[in-house]
């Protein structure tokens, strides 16, 4: 874990390379499941979705999402809120992502 990543936009989405989904084995940045994420003083707000709206994975994730925030120095609360709309697809991933599982588009 990183402690010197700073409190920015850009800090916490880096922290959030940690968070793995399970099921895919892959993080929740690359795979476009950050919708957005603003930072306000010690507050973090994320909006996110899950890959489908059944993901059994879906408590364990936030969790994470939650946490690894929390680890951050200068967060005091995260804010998470969970969407699906719009409905995840592949196409939100990134290239690397992409890359990694095959995806030619």
């Amino acid at each position: 874990m990183n402690t010197a990543i700073c409190l920015d936009r850009d800090g916490v989405l880096q922290a959030l390379h940690d968070v793995i989904d399970p099921e895919l084995g892959y993080n929740i940045v690359d795979l476009g499941l950050i919708y957005e994420l603003q930072v306000d003083g010690g507050v973090v707000e994320i909006t996110m979705t899950m890959t489908t709206p059944g993901c059994p994975a879906q408590d364990y994730i936030l969790s994470g999402v939650y946490e690894r925030c929390k680890s951050l120095p200068g967060v005091n609360d995260a804010k998470i809120h969970l969407t699906f709309l719009p409905a995840w697809s592949p196409r939100l991933m990134t290239p690397v992502a992409k890359a990694h599982f095959g995806i030619h588009e």
